[in-house]
């Protein structure tokens, strides 16, 4: 199955969520060993995108649920379970003959 995200197509998950949110994963997740002073200007750049596009969170939460929804039982790996049969044994007083 393939997706497509603004005529460009998603080939992980990285890629939908960049092309979806346009911007890179890092930004707002940051990326290991960054500086203080990278933090700070990623964390500058983070606001002013926010400031522009202020429904942003709003439209990668639909997105988001959009892709859970369509994906869930690959996602959770759901499988119904089937309950076990209980057999009661019925003992009996007495000897065997």
């Amino acid at each position: 199955m393939r997706t497509y995200v603004g005529g460009h197509e998603a080939v992980s998950a990285t890629d939908f969520v960049e092309l979806a949110l346009g911007t890179p994963v890092e930004l707002w997740l940051g990326v290991e060993g960054e500086s203080e002073e990278e933090r700070a200007a990623r964390l500058d750049a983070a606001r002013d995108i926010l400031a522009d596009f202020p429904s942003l969170p709003d439209e990668v939460s639909r997105i988001a649920a959009e892709v859970i929804e369509a994906h869930a039982p690959e996602l959770f790996n759901v499988v119904p379970l089937v309950r076990p049969t209980v057999r009661r044994h019925r003992f009996r007083k007495g000897a065997a003959a």
